[in-house]
């Protein structure tokens, strides 16, 4: 183990300064790559780039494009370190190969982002699943108006995710904080919620 870490040491020292920083960008961001897919690959992991937008009395929900996500910001740092690391291995000049990791960390970072854009409208077009909603509980986020009014907002869980989804209701206004419970799929955005019992909203068994 000592001569592992001797023989590190000496090939570190031998890079040049700027090699040094490739290299530690490239690992350390290469780590904070495999360890981001493998929490996507486990569903662990969930983008963040989603948008939300209210007029009026209803609301949409729809997926905005963002190259500065985490994962995309990940991938540019890492496909800029190792570029930056065979670039100057192959002995091309410090600028050359800052301007060819930079060209292709962008590269990388569009890309993995407009995947990422891709798979996250796929995975809202899919109306059908909204059907798994059905007699789900939740909790209002957003006051619902009576008699169908107009829509407010609910969290609940579906397929295993907690969703905030427009919802409306029959009976009283729904105030934020409220125990609701799922009893009919209005269109591909909408709920029609009622209030659950007192005595079942404190199980706290909603989720």
């Amino acid at each position: 183990m000592l001569i592992i870490l001797m023989s590190v040491n000496q090939w570190w020292g031998d890079l040049s300064p700027a090699l040094q920083v490739f290299w530690f960008i490239a690992i350390i961001f290469s780590i904070l790559f495999f360890i981001q897919f493998i929490l996507l690959v486990i569903g662990l992991e969930s983008d963040t780039d989603v948008g939300f937008e209210h007029g009026g009395d209803s609301a949409s929900f729809e997926q905005e494009f963002s190259a500065l996500s985490g994962r995309s910001i990940i991938a540019f740092f890492t496909f800029f370190g190792w570029t930056g690391v065979l670039t100057m291995g192959n002995q091309l000049s410090v600028w050359i190969a800052v301007l060819l990791s930079t060209l292709v960390g962008l590269a990388a970072m569009f890309i993995v982002a407009y995947l990422m854009f891709k798979f996250a409208q796929l995975e809202q077009s899919g109306t059908l699943n909204l059907y798994h909603a059905l007699d789900q509980t939740g909790e209002v986020y957003l006051t619902v108006p009576p008699s169908q009014s107009g829509r407010g907002k609910v969290t609940l869980m579906i397929d295993g995710r907690v969703r905030e989804m427009d919802a409306m209701t029959d009976g009283d206004t729904l105030k934020t904080g409220t125990k609701v419970r799922v009893i009919e799929i209005l269109d591909e955005n909408a709920l029609k919620v009622e209030a659950m019992p007192e005595d079942q909203a404190d199980t706290g068994k909603y989720l």
